[in-house]
């Protein structure tokens, strides 16, 4: 397989792939280049802080008392101006929605804690625990399995 990319600032971007047939790493590909907006952050506002937030510093980004929070690696919550499916459209392939109030960043998730009731807990690395839907754990179990 060859790879080749060339920088030229006064060119259309475009990317061309040409392959044998499609597979697992063609998927991935087209994944990222169609997730791509060119954004790789968001204002977040807490206080009388604003704070550009990094996506790969974003835990998770969810809804509490009717306001967009965005959670990062630290624990701190920043609320953002955008709604929650405007944010899905810009937002990297890696962040799935764990339920119907929140977008998880994928690398985040330390690990997935089932609760006596059934009940699946996503558990982030900074502490924070957020209720998994069974349709959207079902989801993520199919994402996985494609791996």
């Amino acid at each position: 397989m060859k790879y080749k990319l060339i920088i030229d600032k006064n060119a259309d971007e475009e990317i061309i792939a040409i392959v044998h047939a499609p597979s697992s790493l063609t998927q991935q590909i087209e994944d990222l280049v169609c997730s791509y907006s060119g954004a790789e952050s968001i204002m977040g506002y807490n206080d009388d802080e604003m704070r550009k937030l990094e996506f790969s510093e974003i835990e998770c980004i969810t809804i509490i008392d009717r306001k967009v929070i965005a959670i990062d690696t630290d624990g701190n919550h920043y609320s953002l101006k955008d709604r929650l499916r405007d944010l899905e459209d810009i937002l990297p392939s890696y962040f799935v929605r764990i339920n119907k109030s929140t977008l998880a960043n994928e690398h985040r998730i330390q690990k997935f804690d089932t609760v006596f009731s059934g009940v699946v807990d996503a558990v982030f690395r900074c502490g924070y625990r957020e209720y998994v839907s069974r349709r959207c754990f079902a989801e993520i179990k199919r994402r996985y399995e494609g791996v």
